[in-house]
């Protein structure tokens, strides 16, 4: 009779641990750089390779990086969300353009309105290993001390914006 017991407390607790991961929104996966200074970066402008841009150069303000390419089908959802949301100048939206052709980005934006105060390049991708990019689009929001405050994995909504991103914002920028 005890060895039936041991077997069935064991499926037991596993039951359980995979019921509290069912409830687990898997775009809320908690990311390592929150509270952390975001890593360093310096690169080309989309629009003027011959100039860069640093994460530095926001220092002393709140700001959102958003991390976009042409060629991805959940950016184009979340697309017409940040040009609206650009358009109420809570606070200004960098784009970091992942792994994606310079020409075809520019078309991209040409195209569907360009919500950035400015985009930059990570053409090879290494800028978003180094903020933990599971794929694209994703969203920062970064404080006046350069620290990531909040990850949105995935697209960005009208509710999400609502709900956490522009209080946040406005708390931080307070």
């Amino acid at each position: 009779m005890k060895r039936f017991l041991i077997p069935l407390g064991i499926f037991i607790v596993l039951v359980g641990f995979l019921a509290v991961g069912l409830r687990l929104n898997p775009r809320e996966v908690p990311s390592p750089l929150i509270n952390k200074p975001a890593p360093p970066f310096t690169l080309p402008e989309l629009t003027d390779p011959q100039r860069t841009f640093s994460q530095k150069d926001m220092l002393g303000k709140v700001w959102l990086l958003n991390v976009w390419a042409s060629w991805c089908v959940s950016c184009r959802e979340e697309h017409p969300v940040l040009v609206e949301f650009s358009k109420r100048n809570i606070v200004p939206v960098y784009g970091l353009n992942y792994k994606d052709d310079r020409k075809d980005a520019l078309a991209w934006l040409a195209r569907l309105g360009n919500p950035y105060t400015m985009s930059i390049m990570d053409r090879d991708g290494r800028i978003g290993i180094d903020y933990g990019v599971y794929g694209v689009p994703e969203t920062y929001v970064i404080d006046k001390q350069g620290v990531i405050r909040y990850k949105q994995i995935g697209p960005v909504t009208p509710e999400i914006l609502d709900a956490k991103i522009v209080p946040l914002v406005k708390k931080l920028q307070g």
